[in-house]
């Protein structure tokens, strides 16, 4: 599968102030898929934000970094009242899937033990993908996998999970270089996700945060 890209407007697990404006100046690159986190903006500017994505003509992602089930929940009614496609992360449980789907919105839950903050996937590979097995009969069609936070070997773990596992998969986090974006084209996710490395400019050194995803935009067009 040729994997796609998610931006998230987000540095060091938040969503940055001037979010808005970043987007604004970037939605015209060949970028289809944004999103950004539960924190860092107020619910009104994040509700602004995801419907001018959704004007656009983006798919929006609504990331959630919570492990109890109330801060799950919470987070699932924020992204429904903010209109987003997809939530990201938390863990699942039963009663976030259930709010989910009685509002007609998609839900990529965490998959494996997540804990911590910033935070760490724990379990055996084979844990991770029964897991996710587990939950896909439960009806999950998605999943957000945080590989390279695995306690072992992300990578590793990335190629099993995408070629045991036939779902809608995003591998959140660390993809930080071109070396990395390659090794996402031979793993091949339905997506992936992308966030600090733009704000650290580490594509264009010189460049404006527009600069180095057009970098990422074309170096992916090009593969």
């Amino acid at each position: 599968m040729r994997p796609e890209i998610i931006i998230m407007l987000t540095h060091h697990d938040v969503t940055v102030e001037n979010a808005a404006e970043v987007f604004e100046a970037c939605k015209d690159l060949p970028v289809k898929f944004w999103g950004f986190k539960n924190v860092g903006l107020p619910k009104d500017k994040m509700k602004e934000l995801a419907t001018a994505m959704k004007e656009a003509g983006k798919t929006t992602f609504l990331e959630v970094v919570t492990y109890d089930e109330q801060s799950c929940l919470d987070g699932a009614q924020t992204a429904i009242d903010c209109g987003f496609d997809y939530l990201m992360g938390t863990i699942y449980y039963d009663s976030v899937a259930k709010l989910l789907a009685d509002n007609n919105m998609s839900y990529l839950p965490f998959v494996g033990k997540v804990s911590g903050s910033p935070s760490i996937l724990e379990g055996t590979n084979e844990e991770i993908i029964a897991n996710a097995k587990d939950l896909m009969a439960k009806g999950i069609k998605g999943f957000d996998i945080l590989a390279y936070r695995h306690v072992v070997d992300g990578e590793k773990l990335a190629y099993e999970f995408c070629k045991a596992v036939d779902a809608q998969i995003c591998i959140a986090g660390s993809i930080n270089s071109f070396d990395r974006i390659d090794t996402m084209f031979d793993i091949g996710p339905w997506t992936f996700t992308m966030g600090s490395a733009l704000f650290e400019k580490n594509f264009v050194p010189e460049g404006s945060f527009y600069d180095n995803l057009k970098a990422v935009a074309d170096y992916m067009a090009a593969k």
